[in-house]
């Protein structure tokens, strides 16, 4: 099944029994509101080293593209443009001139009020695109991406992000919807940053769906890709996808490994 677009009331965190505030990672697709509170952004940023896009990338003399994905409300997307632009916190108020020459950083949702919140809060407007987007849906997806790219020349992006969202992919999509997912990402990417939902995980959203008296997911329990998820999606990626694994920057304070993949398939630079 496909993660509902629009406004449906699939889209909404599930309010938790007797209480106005979300159950955290209730949602069915990980769309939870305030999720920054539950895993602050500077808990993963920390663990990047500085100048990680100067030394990626040395001789760029374009703008690069990001594309996020699964971006929620921004709080992540903003802090990972801050930290691999080296921007301090309190350059964030204004738009650096020159900041955008280095980086275009595109970030995508399925979930569109999420998508107005981060739009409404982005301090880099001009650098920082956020769009409410299904990118599992080739209908929607080839012709947003395309045109995006287009507009700098490209056909693929420099470096994505996908930030503890395989997890929800691959619950809503079953094993053939994470492949799919992962050959995607590493089709339009040439570095691509990974933190990979831990098994446990899986059977804690599976716990609080059903708690909240809600279906179970779809494909929870018919999943042959198990156990350690990193393992699982470092293997994907490197021996199904034409990738290979630059580094894994450690781990969050929540046991989530960040891992840096690289295409090694050759790439025309814009």
């Amino acid at each position: 099944s496909r993660p509902a677009k629009g406004s449906s009331g699939k889209m909404a965190a599930p309010m938790s029994r007797g209480s106005r505030v979300p159950e955290p990672g209730a949602a069915p697709y990980g769309n939870f509101p305030n999720y920054s509170r539950f895993h602050p952004p500077e808990g993963r940023v920390s663990l990047l080293p500085q100048g990680l896009l100067r030394s990626l990338f040395p001789a760029a003399t374009r703008p690069l593209l990001g594309l996020d994905v699964g971006c929620n409300s921004g709080e992540l997307s903003v802090a990972l443009y801050q930290h691999l632009l080296g921007l301090q916190d309190s350059d964030s108020s204004t738009e650096l001139p020159g900041a955008g020459k280095e980086l275009k950083l595109l970030c995508c949702d399925i979930d569109p009020e999420l998508i107005r919140r981060a739009q409404q809060s982005s301090p880099f407007p001009a650098s920082i695109s956020f769009a409410s987007l299904d990118i599992m849906d080739p209908r929607a997806r080839e012709p947003f991406l395309s045109s995006y790219l287009q507009r700098f020349g490209r056909s693929s992006f420099d470096i994505g992000f996908c930030m503890s969202v395989t997890m929800w992919i691959h619950l809503n999509h079953g094993d053939r919807g994470l492949l799919e997912f992962l050959a995607l990402l590493a089709s339009l990417c040439t570095f691509l940053l990974v933190e990979p939902q831990p098994w446990r995980c899986y059977r804690a959203a599976a716990r609080r769906l059903r708690r909240l008296g809600r279906d179970d997911f779809e494909h929870f329990r018919s999943l042959q890709i198990k156990g350690d998820m990193a393992e699982s999606i470092t293997r994907i990626l490197t021996q199904e996808c034409a990738m290979e694994l630059v580094c894994s920057f450690g781990s969050t304070s929540w046991d989530r490994s960040l891992l840096l993949f690289k295409s090694t398939s050759a790439r025309p630079q814009g």
